[in-house]
C-alpha cells in the first residue's frame, strides 16, 4: 500500500503578492494573493480558478438563493512571483539586510518584494 507523502508546509508566496498563473485554464492571468493556505500548499487568488456553485435558499439564515461565482484555490505551483519592475514573472530568491532581516528579492533584478 502506497503511503502519501505530507504536503510541505512553506510557501514561495504570501496573502498580498501579486502573481502570475504559469500554467492551467487561466495561464498568465496576473493577480493578488488572497489567502493561503500551507497545509494544503494551495492558495486563493483574485479572478483566478472562477467556479460557479448552485446555493439553496435559506429564510433562516438569511441567504438568498442563486447561482454564485468565487474563486477556488489552485496549487501554489502553479504560480510564480509577479516583479513589477521588470513586469515578468520570477523566481525569488533571499537576502539578509545590514539590519539582520531575510527578504526575498527577484532573480532578475533584485527588486526587494518584502518592504
Amino acid at each position: 500500500m502506497k503511503t502519501r507523502k505530507q504536503p510541505g508546509n512553506k510557501l514561495h508566496v504570501k496573502t498580498g503578492d501579486r502573481v502570475i498563473v504559469v500554467s492551467g485554464k487561466d495561464k498568465g492571468k496576473v493577480g493578488n494573493v488572497k489567502k493561503a493556505m500551507p497545509q494544503l500548499s494551495k492558495i486563493i487568488v483574485e479572478d483566478v480558478n472562477m467556479i460557479t456553485k448552485a446555493l439553496r435558499a435559506n429564510p433562516m439564515g438569511g441567504v438568498q438563493g442563486g447561482l454564485v461565482r468565487f474563486e477556488a484555490p489552485i496549487n501554489s505551483s502553479k504560480v510564480m512571483l509577479y516583479c513589477s519592475k521588470c513586469e515578468k514573472p520570477t523566481r525569488i530568491s533571499y537576502k539578509v539586510l545590514e539590519n539582520g532581516t531575510k527578504t526575498r528579492v527577484c532573480k532578475k533584478c533584485s527588486e526587494q518584494f518584502d518592504v
